[in-house]
């Protein structure tokens, strides 16, 4: 048994927490938030036994295996760094942090205590993703020549919303353009080139925002991410011999089609049960209970290699966080 606290009671918290429920072998056993309102609301409603008024006193019950952080993403550095302090391993929302250094040094305190630590980036733990990445791994569309992919919402936010707010590590990028990028990177690994362009908001973050990433094979990637339109939130991946489309959420899809030259197109079937974090979490169980400090399907290389990018990325669009 895997004995989970949650850290943060925001909308996505809660999602985690009732997929956990769909887990064998998880249990929610306590929350814990910076107000004990908060903690005791949350604990209320999915019924933990044990809330805490911070996040220090939440890592430090001795009963806990895993913490889940949801906080917004410009307070994951400190939270993991709470949970890591006190030996908790930790499944962290993507993305990881800010930037590539405190996510650098999240995993080398991690690695320095023998603590699990995984970016929650679902996607990467999803079956049918899985299934279309041993595909393409097999050869079943050739050689990968292109990747496109879409993550955009219609909004309007207002200014201190957090998809907007400078402070809380607002914009397009991290938020949504993760999916997109960290798709292009699990599909064709580090590009060898980077741009981007993108509109800022009068707060200073990125509204909508374009990527082309290129790789010496000859591959491209073409990218896109807004808080101003809702995009199709399709993705498609092009290879020599064939192509294999997936619907909205691509992250999440409900299937997948695979057309290959002088074939009918194939429909690949997903199962679709609660909201898709049992995905990760089940992920999570499943090293813990090996005596691993990372997943292999969620690897820290990634995890750093996709943060480069979002900093290359952010540079170029002229994003600044600190």
């Amino acid at each position: 048994m895997a004995r989970w606290g949650i850290l943060a009671t925001g909308h996505i918290a809660g999602r985690f927490a009732e997929d956990l429920r769909l887990v064998p072998d998880a249990e929610l056993v306590a929350v814990g938030s910076r107000t004990p309102e908060s903690a005791e609301r949350f604990a209320a409603r999915h019924g933990i036994p044990r809330a805490y008024a911070s996040w220090a006193e939440l890592a430090a019950d001795p009963e806990l295996d895993v913490i889940y952080v949801a906080t917004p993403h410009a307070a994951h550095h400190e939270a993991a760094m709470t949970c890591l302090a006190a030996a908790r391993a930790v499944l962290l929302e993507k993305p990881f942090t800010l930037d590539l250094a405190t996510s650098t040094e999240l995993i080398e305190t991690a690695r320095a205590r023998g603590v699990f630590l995984m970016e929650a980036m679902w996607m990467r733990t999803n079956p049918l993703v899985r299934r279309v990445l041993d595909l393409v791994r097999d050869g079943a569309i050739g050689e990968v020549t292109s990747v496109r992919a879409d993550f955009g919402v219609a909004g309007p936010f207002p200014p201190e919303h957090r998809m907007r707010a400078r402070t809380l590590g607002g914009g397009a990028l991290l938020d949504l353009g993760v999916y997109p990028v960290s798709l292009a990177h699990l599909l064709l690994g580090v590009p060898q080139h980077v741009h981007a362009w993108a509109k800022l908001s009068p707060e200073g973050v990125d509204e909508n925002t374009g990527i082309v990433l290129g790789w010496d094979s000859g591959a491209v990637a073409t990218l896109s991410c807004g808080l101003i339109g809702a995009t199709a939130i399709a993705a498609s991946i092009t290879g020599t011999t064939g192509r294999i489309d997936l619907p909205e959420p691509f992250f999440r899809p409900g299937s997948a089609v695979l057309h290959r030259a002088g074939a009918e197109p194939e429909t690949l079937p997903a199962e679709l049960i609660g909201g898709g974090y049992q995905d990760e979490a089940a992920e999570v169980q499943r090293c813990l209970a090996a005596g691993l400090t990372e997943s292999p399907l969620v690897p820290h290389a990634a995890t750093l290699d996709v943060m480069a990018l979002l900093d290359d990325i952010r540079d170029r669009i002229g994003v600044d966080y600190a």
